[in-house]
Parts: structure tokens; C-alpha cells; sequence
């Protein structure tokens, strides 16, 4: 027998629950906030990496045309060049109809004057962009070499990076009208993901080199002034943009027909030159091919081509609280390994959203989801697993002594959440007892009457388990029997009349081997009656039984005392005869019985029903 559930026990539960329930939506919440501390964000970054690889599109972009100082364009001439040599390269690209040329390429000395001369006439005059370098790592030196040029008056920060340092062009190119910063930040892992779009140092903010080639020369509607960082969106390849050399361009090699109309990005591929990059695409990447991204980027947006924005970190959150919801009602409800599948599912239906939805929102922590499903795995299947088998202790504890093993595994596996606590339901009660027990004992010895007892009382118990009935208690040379709980059975009358038909060939069956001993006969009295009952776990903390209480319980004793008047071993109420549906009946007329103020309707079983 089980004692009841302590009532702090289950405020402990429900608050393990809850703390697991809350520990997973915020660990989907949190990451989705702008402060979110740099542990929340693990695996981000590499989700999205892998998605940017699979989403990059080889589709062509004509907008851009990326000339490279490659290895064969430095065999022809090694680097440094002279500056008259990158003003013969600029010159031949506007002249064959680029809307403008933004140069990757720091020129920190002076070089040949009349190269410098012409850059600055170009850079002054021109649809030019020339490139300088903010630094952003605070250093006891800070890094300030040529001389900075362009940028806007900003009294604060507001959200541009701030730099500690800047390596710039000589004086002689620092009156240039369009200048772009080339500086980034790497991430902790090394890898290029952002791009500083405005750079604030010493009350004057400065665009990233994609952004001052787009204001100087794209033409079209103007872009929201540029704030903070930007996450380099990566939406094309390589193979995306067209690359011609350096060397094609000088040599005549390039038709017209490919520049013309073109933002052109100037730099270099050369492991020579060193300015190579690692990003979610390529492990050494050009850093002229982040610049093109960007542009590209930037050419969508002012386009209307770029991807709507959505509300991924919502949709991420409540994705979460919807899986956190779903499992808290299917984890009592099935096994650990369907909550194990259903929870694999759940990540894996995430993974294929979160695909979708990271173009749209780059601010989305895409493996936040999949961090607070691992905490459901790993705390919350385990947790709820643990208690379903000290549930099952404690049902089987209380059941095995009188309720059917089927019974018991099928209240194992429902999804009440106290199936002990007393409940009203329909039931049909069953009560026999041996009909002169008294006289059949008083001659017999202690022994021979406790074997008597035992043996007949097996033959009442068969019957009932085995027609899935619940043994309630036993009343000496009888016992107490109910259908219908704890688990409700549409068919508890019909159960209740098989299980008397089988007593009744049970003890026809014991009578006579103990006739064929020379011992007297044994006759069983049944009462059976069907209606509203309140069964459930009764008593005290120190001692309870699982019963069931109410009129029709009471009927059924008193049909049972009534068979002594009757020659039919079995006297059944009209509550049962209303519900069976599977056997025949005879009317016994009204009778008085002991405790009832109205006469009540009798029955037996038919007599090809009984045994």
C-alpha cells in the first residue's frame, strides 16, 4: 500500500520543473539581447558559417568589377609599383566608362612625384576612392602614420567604432574628396564576420571603404547614414564577381564593354602582398573580396533587393517556448526515448527555420534553440524518467497486491497525475463470501480451516484479476471487488459478470474434488451492482487502501446477504443490468433489502450464462 504524496515532494517537483522549463527559454532569450555576454553565443557563428556556405549564390553580379594585382600581374612588374603605374591602371579603367574606382592599397610614403601628382589630381578631382587603415586594439603606442584625410565632423561616438590608432596615406594624398577606412576587427576565432561601416577617432567619423565607393559613385537613393559594425553577409561566392588582372587591364586585354558602368575595386590576391583574410567562406580569402561583399551588399539594400527583415529573434524564442511546452506535456505522457526523438525532431525542424531565417535577421543567435534543447535532453528527459520510476514504485507498491498486472501497466502509461487520488466514476462492485463458513470450520483444525480459507479464497481471486478487476479487500472467507477504477472501463458491468460466471466454475470445480474426499460441499454468495462510486487511496499517512465508496458498493453487500434466500448463487442489481451489454438475465421481482426504504428490482445470470 502507498502512503500519500508528501505535499512539499511535490512542490520540490514543480519547482525542478519549472527551474528546467526556465533554464531552456532563457537560454534561448538571453543570447537574442544586444548585451548578451560572449559564452551565450557558442556555436552561433559556426551555424551561421555553415549556412552562409550553403546559401552563397553564384549568380553574377555585373554591379562590381574587381581588378586584381595577382601573381602575373607582379611577374611583369614586382611590387612596390611605381605610383605612375597604379595611375596608368585607374586612368585606363575610367576612361573605359567605370562609374568609379575605390584603390585597397595604403600609400603611406611618397612615391615617384609624378605619380603621386596624378593620384592626387584623380583622388581630387575624380570618382576615386583612396584607402586608409583605423586600428581598434588599444596599444601603449598608438599606431599614427601619414596623414588622415576625408570623414565627417561627430562631437561623439554615438555608434561608430572608436579607434586607437590609423595608418594613412602620405601628405601629399590626405586632400583626397573620398577617402574609405580598410580597418576591421576580427573575431576571437580569427575570423573576418563584421566590418567597422563608420569609425569615430578624435571627433570625426570615417566609412568603410564600400560605403565611401557607393556615396561617391553608385548614383541611386541615398542609404541610411552608416552605424557601427555590419555582419558581412557573404550572400555571393567568388565565383560571383568578376576578376580581371591588373596585368589585362595595362596590356589593352580588357574590352571597354566590361567596365563600363562598373564600381570598380582595386587590390590584391598575391600571398606576396599578404592581404588575405579568413572568412565563414574561405580560410584565406582576399581581403578585396570582403570589400566587394560589402559593396554588393550595399547595392541590394539600395536596390530593394536585399533580404526583408524579419523577426528572427522572436521566432527563435518562441520556437522555444513552444518546444518547452510541447515536451512538458509529452514528457509524463511517453517514454524516454519517444521524448528523446521528439526533442531530436524539434532541433532538427529548427535547424532547418533558422536556415531560412538568418539571411533575414543578423542578429539571430541561431543556436540558441539548439542550446536549450540540449537542456531539455539532458536535464528534463532524465529528471522526468527518474520520476516516472518512482511513480511506478509507488503504483506498484500500492496495486500489485489486488489490481490485475495489465491494469497496472496501463495506469503506468496514462497520464493522470495522481491515478490513486479519489475520484467519482462508474464502477460495478462485486462482493462474495462462503456461504456457512462457520459450520464448514468449527470441526476442522486450525491448519485444515486456514488451508480451507486459503484455497477458496483463491478460487474468488483468479476470476477477478483475471477479468481485470481491482481486489478492493478480503472479508475473512470473502472478499471486495470493483471494475471501473482506478482507470474508468466502459465495459466494467460485462467484466464484473465474467468474473462471477468464473467463481462460479471455480468453486463447482474445488466442491467437488473435496466431495470426492468424503468433505462437505461449498456454496458461493455473489452480490453485484453497478453505479457512482468515489474510489481512490484512503486513510492516513501511516495506513491507507485503495477502495471505492458509495450507494452502489453498499447495494452490492446487501445483494450478496440476500442470496441466502434465494437459490441462485448470484443476485444482481438493475444499475448492472442497465450497463452489461453482453449477457442475459432473469428477473427476480422487487425485493426489500437490509438498509434500502424502497423495494429494489432483482436479477440472476440466465442459465446459459451462469456455469
Amino acid at each position: 500500500m502507498t502512503r500519500p504524496v508528501h505535499h512539499s515532494a511535490r512542490l520540490t517537483t514543480q519547482l525542478l520543473r519549472s527551474l528546467i522549463a526556465g533554464a531552456a527559454i532563457a537560454l534561448c532569450l538571453l543570447p537574442q539581447l544586444p548585451a548578451a555576454p560572449a559564452w551565450l553565443h557558442a556555436g552561433d557563428e559556426w551555424l551561421r558559417d555553415r549556412f552562409l556556405r550553403l546559401q552563397a549564390s553564384t549568380q553574377p553580379d555585373n554591379r562590381i568589377l574587381v581588378v586584381d594585382i595577382d601573381e602575373a600581374s607582379l611577374a611583369e612588374q614586382p611590387w612596390p609599383w611605381p605610383r605612375s603605374r597604379l595611375a596608368d591602371l585607374i586612368e585606363l579603367l575610367l576612361g573605359a566608362g567605370a562609374k568609379g574606382v575605390a584603390l585597397d592599397i595604403l600609400q603611406e610614403k611618397p612615391g615617384d612625384p609624378g605619380g603621386d601628382a596624378r593620384l592626387a589630381m584623380l583622388a581630387q578631382h575624380g570618382p576615386l576612392v583612396l584607402a586608409q587603415m583605423f586600428d581598434y586594439v588599444p596599444r601603449r603606442q598608438p599606431l599614427a602614420a601619414g596623414q588622415l584625410g576625408g570623414g565627417q565632423p561627430a562631437p561623439t561616438p554615438g555608434a561608430a567604432l572608436v579607434a586607437s590608432g590609423y595608418l594613412a596615406n602620405h601628405a601629399g594624398l590626405a586632400a583626397a574628396r573620398h577617402i574609405g577606412n580598410i580597418g576591421f576587427v576580427p573575431d576571437p576565432d580569427g575570423m573576418l564576420r563584421r566590418v567597422p561601416m563608420s569609425t569615430w577617432f578624435q571627433g570625426r567619423s570615417y566609412p568603410t571603404l564600400s560605403r565611401a565607393l557607393l556615396d561617391c559613385c553608385a548614383g541611386g537613393p541615398a542609404l541610411p547614414p552608416p552605424q557601427g559594425a555590419m555582419r558581412v553577409p557573404y550572400r555571393r561566392s567568388l565565383a560571383a564577381y568578376d576578376v580581371a588582372s591588373a596585368r589585362e587591364v595595362l596590356n589593352g586585354a580588357l574590352a571597354p564593354a566590361d567596365v563600363a558602368g562598373r564600381l570598380v575595386l582595386i587590390g590584391s590576391s598575391s600571398l606576396s602582398i599578404g592581404d588575405r583574410v579568413a572568412t565563414p567562406l574561405d580560410e584565406s580569402m582576399p581581403g578585396l573580396a570582403v570589400h566587394a561583399a560589402m559593396l554588393s551588399a550595399q547595392l541590394d539594400a539600395q536596390a530593394g533587393l536585399a533580404p526583408a527583415p524579419w523577426p528572427g529573434r522572436l521566432l527563435a524564442v518562441l520556437y522555444t517556448l513552444g518546444v518547452v511546452l510541447g515536451v512538458s506535456y509529452a514528457l509524463p505522457r511517453l517514454s524516454a526515448a519517444a521524448n528523446t526523438a521528439l526533442l531530436m525532431g524539434s532541433a532538427l525542424l529548427w535547424l532547418g527555420l533558422a536556415y531560412l531565417i538568418t539571411p533575414h535577421d543578423p542578429l539571430l543567435a541561431p543556436a540558441a534553440p539548439l542550446l536549450s534543447i540540449l537542456v531539455l535532453l539532458t536535464l528534463a528527459v532524465p529528471f522526468h524518467w527518474q520520476q516516472a520510476q518512482q511513480r511506478s514504485r509507488q503504483l506498484l507498491g500500492t496495486l500489485r497486491q489486488y489490481v490485475a498486472r495489465d491494469v497496472v501497466d496501463e495506469l503506468l502509461r496514462s497520464d493522470l497525475q495522481d491515478p490513486l487520488a479519489p475520484r467519482l466514476l462508474q464502477v460495478t462492485t462485486l462482493i462474495a463470501d462462503m456461504q456457512g463458513y462457520t459450520s464448514q470450520v468449527e470441526s476442522l483444525s486450525l491448519d485444515e480451516a486456514a488451508r480451507l480459507t486459503t484455497d477458496f479464497l483463491d478460487c474468488l481471486t483468479r476470476p477477478v484479476l483475471a477479468m481485470h478487476g481491482t481486489l478492493d479487500k478480503y472479508t475473512g472467507d470473502g472478499l471486495v471487488a470493483f471494475w471501473g477504477a482506478p482507470l474508468p472501463n466502459p465495459e466494467h458491468a460485462d467484466l464484473a459478470l465474467d468474473a462471477a460466471r468464473q467463481i462460479l466454475q471455480e468453486v463447482a470445480r474445488f466442491s467437488a474434488r473435496r466431495a470426492q474426499r468424503g468433505l462437505a460441499p461449498l456454496r458461493v454468495r455473489i452480490g453485484i451492482e453497478s453505479g457512482a462510486a468515489m474510489a481512490g487511496d484512503y486513510g492516513t499517512s501511516a495506513r491507507s487502501i485503495y477502495t471505492a465508496v458509495g450507494d452502489s458498493v453498499n447495494t452490492a453487500a446487501r445483494l450478496e446477504q440476500a442470496a441466502r434466500d434465494f437459490p441462485h448463487d448470484v443476485i444482481i442489481g438493475a444499475g448492472t443490468v442497465a450497463q452489461a451489454r453482453r449477457h442475459q438475465f432473469i428477473a427476480l421481482g422487487e425485493h426489500h433489502l437490509r438498509g434500502k426504504e424502497k423495494p429494489l428490482q432483482l436479477y440472476t445470470l440466465a442459465p446459459e450464462a451462469a456455469a
